[in-house]
């Protein structure tokens, strides 16, 4: 188990805790009181800390190793019923962007979404979980096979941005994200967006177009990360945690200023601590979600989803 810096607290506690048990099992001491104690100490401990995190420390929570990524969620809804499909029938399959087939209960859905690596070999194969062109290429060639077999799409967004790469420019990274904000404005099926961890620039836009934006209590949502944000304004990369709070990209935020949907409540202590649990209510939000737009016609999903987005921002004519 790994720990942020601000969770030093918890790990002392935790330590002691493991130390308490294990007299315990070795020992004739009974050491029942001292243990429950200590669990209760730790579990005000946390809630004290996670109720006062800052937007730098939401930030740290979001890109914990120990976060489950998209193919993580995909796996656990659909109970072994995933189906990948790849390429963009252009260039090659990108890594960074996964995509297919699969079950929740008796309804199909498209799945579409970000992935990242565990440790330094998979996190190079999937490019840090940055897609170039052809990843969001990807994503749009799956959305409209959905909407032609009549199949609700759900995005799982989780990405540091798109590959900044000259590469990737001379492919056509701006048009090929531009073209699926496009494109996910009027496709004529339910699209239902959930942030899982990181969700910065465009690259986090490209699939985040939907009827339904719903964040994790512990991510974040921006045009720009916050260190890419301190390095331009104060030319270093020190001032990120003013950055963060400058922002405004929590989910609370996000949801304060209407450009979610809702947020969704993780276990206490993030999303790492209890996965299970925190499966099964990415699944009942999708559900509920699923349910109040399924009998919509099609006209009226895209009259409300473009509405949507139109009325996001202030501006003049």
């Amino acid at each position: 188990m790994e720990y942020l810096d601000f969770e030093q607290p918890i790990k002392e506690l935790e330590e002691q805790l493991q130390k308490c048990q294990i007299i315990g099992n070795e020992s004739d001491v009974d050491v029942t009181d001292t243990c429950e104690k200590i669990a209760d100490r730790l579990t005000d401990l946390k809630k004290e800390i996670y109720s006062n995190l800052t937007a730098w420390q939401r930030v740290q929570v979001s890109r914990h190793p120990s976060r489950p990524y998209t193919l993580d969620y995909i796996s656990a809804l659909t109970k072994g019923s995933f189906l990948e499909l790849h390429g963009d029938r252009t260039v090659r399959d990108d890594k960074a962007m996964i995509g297919g087939l699969g079950k929740i209960g008796d309804q199909s859905f498209m799945f579409i979404g970000h992935q990242k690596g565990f440790n330094t070999k998979t996190r190079q194969y999937r490019n840090f979980g940055m897609a170039n062109p052809e990843g969001y290429r990807k994503a749009l060639r799956l959305m409209k096979s959905a909407e032609k077999f009549d199949i609700p799409v759900i995005c799982f967004v989780d990405t540091p941005g798109a590959y900044p790469g000259l590469e990737a420019e001379e492919r056509g990274q701006g048009e090929a994200i531009a073209r699926n904000l496009l494109e996910m404005s009027r496709l004529k099926v339910p699209i239902i967006v959930v942030i899982i961890g990181e969700g910065a620039s465009g690259g986090a836009l490209g699939i985040g177009v939907g009827d339904r934006i719903l964040m994790l209590e512990n991510t974040w949502y921006s045009v720009i990360s916050p260190e890419s944000c301190s390095s331009i304004l104060w030319r270093s990369w020190e001032y990120k945690e003013q950055a963060a709070e400058a922002l405004k990209l929590t989910a609370k935020d996000m949801k304060r200023q209407k450009l979610i949907d809702a947020i969704v409540k993780e276990p206490l202590g993030g999303a790492h601590t209890n996965r299970e649990a925190m499966f099964d209510t990415v699944r009942k939000t999708i559900c509920k979600a699923f349910a109040e737009l399924k009998d919509k016609p099609s006209d009226e999903l895209v009259q409300e989803r473009m509405e949507k987005f139109f009325a996001m921002g202030v501006y003049k004519e």
